[in-house]
């Protein structure tokens, strides 16, 4: 299938292109305070949309993803920025942009058709209305009557789709920043 290298190789190509973005990395304790404020924006869309996803039940269409159909990826993009900003160095903004821009694109498109294939008609109205990353200034039409429109946001939701795991990783990776700071300061690497 188009795109099944995507599922197997994002992860995969994220630990060396981690270690990667560290190593380029010339983090300062502002670059890092500011870079961790962002990477909070996208904790917070990404908890919001897992809240309201519910994966192979229905479409979700409602809170952020009224607004963008892919609420997760958007979230994860304001992630990646907040660690561009942290590392405080063009070289490892550009490891993090090509990564993004390497598998993100791919992975829409692939989940898109996976979407088409299970909800025809009903995903094809619903794609007609909300934008596919960059979200829409306003909501769309009645989000009510589309198959999950009345659902809300649901910490049960959130528990189960696991989101919990991008927050811990998000605060590991912070203080890995800050050591790598530390490790400036102190060592000059």
């Amino acid at each position: 299938m188009a795109g099944s290298w995507v599922t197997r190789w994002r992860v995969r190509a994220g630990y060396p292109l981690a270690v990667l973005y560290f190593v380029l990395a010339t983090p300062t304790l502002r670059a890092t305070g500011v870079g961790a404020v962002i990477s909070a924006i996208g904790l917070v869309i990404r908890g919001a949309a897992a809240g309201h996803l519910r994966k192979l039940e229905s479409l979700t269409t409602t809170g952020p993803y009224a607004l963008t159909r892919n609420p997760l990826y958007l979230g994860s993009a304001f992630l990646a920025a907040g660690f561009a900003v942290a590392g405080a160095s063009i070289w490892s903004a550009l490891v993090l942009a090509a990564y993004f821009f390497a598998f993100y694109p791919a992975v829409m498109k692939k989940e898109e058709a996976e979407l088409r294939a299970r909800y025809g008609p009903v995903f094809d109205e619903y794609a007609k209305r909300v934008p596919l990353f960059f979200p829409a200034t306003r909501r769309h039409g009645n989000s009510s009557s589309m198959p999950n429109g009345g659902a809300q946001f649901s910490w049960e939701q959130y528990w189960r789709n696991r989101e919990y795991q991008a927050a811990i990783g998000t605060l590991g990776a912070l203080a890995l920043v800050w050591l790598r700071m530390l490790a400036r300061k102190r060592l000059g690497w």
